[in-house]
């Protein structure tokens, strides 16, 4: 098209302002700027601009406005010129409107129609990041949270995992997701879902979605929780539903383990043993970096320090994390070894530790390139432990 438009004059009011192409389906946004759809709706959403690119005007609304008129223009302006070869486009195909996106929502509230309608819907949201901001701008979430939220017979289990197929796909922003995480009951519905063995799919999108809700939330949103939502993470993590579904509970429990109460209850439910357990076959630089993550944070804890401890590999996968995947995780795993040695210092751990080659180690973390803190508490364990680890001749303390 482009060397016929050098042979043909093409009206300038013809051309996109962003392609400098014929428009096939032009729009005009409410800064009264007409755009071919396709190069506008990538502008808006794909890119995330929210001004119009000629005006720089912030656009207030999403759905841009057919120009009929121009597009039989430019369609006719095709047809006279066919022997010059310029070929007319089609009628485009009408998008989604937020009138049909409305009607389906209100379709929700009938036993009769409600599965038909998250069908539609599923496959528009699937469709666009357009139609992902239109659903939002009509407040779908609220529809749907109240299907995955509403206990009652009326409401199929595949109801609620299409309405969360859809509601994660939506992509809320974070005053979308705050706003969901204040619906009373909605944390609760998602954590019974994930309670359901036989739904993977399901499970995996109720933890992805946690996870971007609480990155956002409130610390009084944060400390309610309860022991039976973390022993459903732990069963995510064991049953391995997906790679996605394993970073997204790490990352979740990193969100919410900052608070005692929340380390306290994540190793009542057994997160300990499951991440340890996880280390020894795990391959994935990342999921590593992540489990190394959790792990300091629930060290913490009294009680995570004891189950580190009371499994017969804790200590050994420490002691392979420190320069064994990356110097975060090295880091990270002497921050777990300071931990240990500081509050459950004992003789057999001390004696383990030097079998395992922790305090080797630890003298070679001050004598390599490494972090500032990684140094720190590496000289501070040695320090503390020195009348025990100097008997063994295993550390040069004129580098202490």
């Amino acid at each position: 098209m482009a060397d016929l438009e050098n042979e043909v004059e093409v009206p300038h009011f013809f051309l996109c302002p962003i392609s400098l192409e014929i428009m096939k389906d032009p729009v005009t946004l409410s800064t009264g700027i007409t755009y071919d759809r396709v190069n506008i709706e990538n502008w808006l959403f794909s890119r995330k601009n929210n001004v119009c690119p000629v005006t720089k005007q912030v656009v207030v609304d999403i759905e841009p406005t057919p120009n009929h008129t121009l597009r039989r223009l430019i369609q006719s302006w095709c047809t006279l010129n066919a022997s010059s070869g310029v070929e007319r486009f089609p009628t485009p195909r009408p998008p989604i409107s937020k009138t049909e996106i409305i009607k389906l929502l209100k379709d929700l509230n009938s036993p009769n129609h409600q599965m038909k309608s998250l069908t539609r819907l599923k496959s528009i949201v699937l469709e666009s990041e357009k139609n992902k901001r239109l659903m939002e701008s009509v407040g779908a979430a609220d529809y749907l949270s109240t299907i995955i939220s509403t206990v009652n017979s009326e409401i199929t289990s595949s109801s609620r995992d299409e309405a969360l197929h859809i509601l994660y796909h939506i992509k809320l922003p974070p005053t979308g997701l705050k706003t969901l995480g204040k619906t009373e009951g909605f944390v609760d519905a998602l954590t019974r879902i994930m309670q359901r063995p036989s739904s993977y799919e399901a499970r995996a999108y109720a933890v992805m979605l946690l996870k971007s809700m609480f990155e956002v939330a409130k610390p009084m949103q944060v400390t309610s929780l309860n022991v039976n939502f973390f022993m459903q993470l732990v069963n995510i993590l064991v049953d391995q539903i997906s790679v996605k579904a394993t970073k997204a509970t790490l990352k979740l429990l990193i969100s919410v383990c900052p608070w005692g109460r929340n380390r306290t209850k994540a190793v009542e439910a057994g997160v300990v043993r499951v991440l340890i357990d996880a280390l020894l076959d795990c391959s994935e630089k990342r999921v590593t970096e992540l489990i190394s993550m959790v792990l300091v944070q629930v060290c913490q804890a009294a009680d995570g320090r004891v189950e580190l401890l009371k499994h017969r590999g804790g200590l050994a996968v420490v002691s392979g994390m420190v320069f064994g995947v990356s110097p975060v995780v090295s880091e990270r795993a002497v921050r777990i070894l300071y931990s240990v040695a500081m509050f459950l210092g004992s003789g057999r751990v001390l004696q383990e530790m030097i079998e395992l080659g922790v305090v080797e180690k630890l003298v070679l973390a001050l004598q390599v390139d490494c972090g500032r803190k990684m140094k720190e508490k590496a000289r501070e364990i040695l320090k503390v432990h020195s009348r025990v680890w100097k008997k063994f001749h295993c550390v040069n303390y004129d580098l202490i």
